[in-house]
């Protein structure tokens, strides 16, 4: 993982990375401004096709994170009607 010049951030980070496209989404949508990947491409069954799917991912994250998530909740809110549906 490439990081600043502190040594717990460093620490801290030794255990990550990003494997797959999903986890290139989280990265944006947290507001990373980009994900430096090699790995996870190199050693995939289809390198060509697991680029292309992080591409996908670093896109669909940084809209996601432009868009701006709704508030989380603990429980589950319908947003339709329930008042003379049933």
């Amino acid at each position: 993982v490439y990081c600043v010049d502190d040594p717990i951030a460093a620490k801290r980070l030794e255990d990550a990375g990003v494997g797959t496209a999903s986890e290139a989404a989280q990265a944006m949508e947290l507001g990373c401004t980009g994900v430096l990947m090699n790995t996870a491409i190199a050693e995939a069954k289809d390198p060509v096709l697991m680029a292309a799917a992080m591409k996908a991912g670093v896109e669909a994250g940084r809209m996601a994170y432009r868009a701006g998530r709704m508030g989380k909740r603990l429980y589950a809110d319908p947003s339709s009607p329930l008042a003379g549906l049933i």
